[in-house]
């Protein structure tokens, strides 16, 4: 992400690949995908989400629908 840019917060309470609540298996790892963060339940999830992140993503509330 470079320096300046503004970062979009994950919207969610729950880890996109799981479905878990965020917490709810200690802390909650996140990573920075195309300018946004993206939380998990677990590092376990953090592997699947990179393999088909797309499959994911449409998870996520639409930029306009909140």
């Amino acid at each position: 992400v470079p320096t300046g840019a503004v970062v979009k917060p994950y919207p969610l309470d729950v880890c996109l690949v799981s479905g878990q609540k965020l917490g709810s298996m200690g802390s909650s790892p996140s990573i920075m995908h195309e300018g946004r963060e993206i939380k998990f339940c677990c590092s376990g999830c953090i592997p699947a989400f990179r393999k088909d992140p797309a499959k994911y993503l449409k998870k996520l509330p639409q930029e306009g629908n909140k």
